[in-house]
């Protein structure tokens, strides 16, 4: 046994997780269970709105892993819309797993699921950002086919650069035309949340649009 699973709760290493699609009809157990989740691991929560966009328009691209209690051990939040007036472009805005979860693949299976599900809604690509210095979660991306995409100078709060990651679900779409966007979505707060430090580490502070002006992407 490792030192990382000595030191996790029996009840971490031995239960069996229930992985399940967000339910509008728990809209407030989930979304509190949500942000006491997310919350932890930022230094300025976000305000309920920004779960709400998400939510109220691609909740069916939401997963979420529970414990035998019924009780939220991870979460993936994402979107898809059309990029610009090119390609349909998913996107992975929040990931978190509890602390004592984490080392188990958690976070894996939650991305694959919402691979999957975009997907399945016919999806061009798919889209993040991760700190350039936050190893862990470049590999599991990696590992998923994503590729780095662009360097985002300064992009976090805490002054870190970030990298575009890019997952290209069909042939050329990476060549395909794009146009401004002169019609943004609404405010809602946030841009990305996709600092989460893979299955072992934790989830760095995202950017937040009031702060910086920029749109979700």
């Amino acid at each position: 046994m490792s030192h990382d699973e000595a030191a996790k709760p029996p009840t971490a290493q031995k239960e069996q997780l229930r992985y399940v699609r967000y339910d509008s009809a728990r809209e407030n157990e989930y979304v509190a269970a949500m942000r006491q989740l997310i919350s932890k691991d930022l230094s300025e929560p976000y305000s309920i709105y920004v779960y709400r966009y998400f939510l109220y328009q691609w909740g069916d691209l939401c997963f979420m892993a529970m414990d035998q209690h019924d009780n939220l051990v991870g979460v993936v939040v994402s979107k898809l819309e059309p990029h610009r007036g090119g390609p349909l472009r998913g996107y992975i805005a929040m990931l978190a797993v509890r602390e004592e979860y984490r080392g188990r693949g958690i976070a894996t299976r939650l991305v694959r699921m919402a691979i999957d599900a975009m997907i399945d809604r016919n999806a061009d690509e798919i889209a993040l950002e991760t700190e350039v210095t936050n190893t862990a979660a470049m590999k599991l991306y990696e590992r998923l086919g994503f590729l780095r995409s662009k360097r985002l100078h300064r992009y976090y709060l805490n002054g870190n650069s970030a990298y575009r990651l890019v997952l290209y679900l069909k042939e050329g779409v990476g060549s395909m035309p794009t146009s401004f966007d002169s019609h943004p979505p609404p405010d809602t707060g946030a841009t990305s949340a996709s600092g989460y430090n893979a299955d072992t580490a934790t989830a760095t502070q995202p950017v937040l649009q009031q702060e910086n002006g920029k749109q979700p992407q």
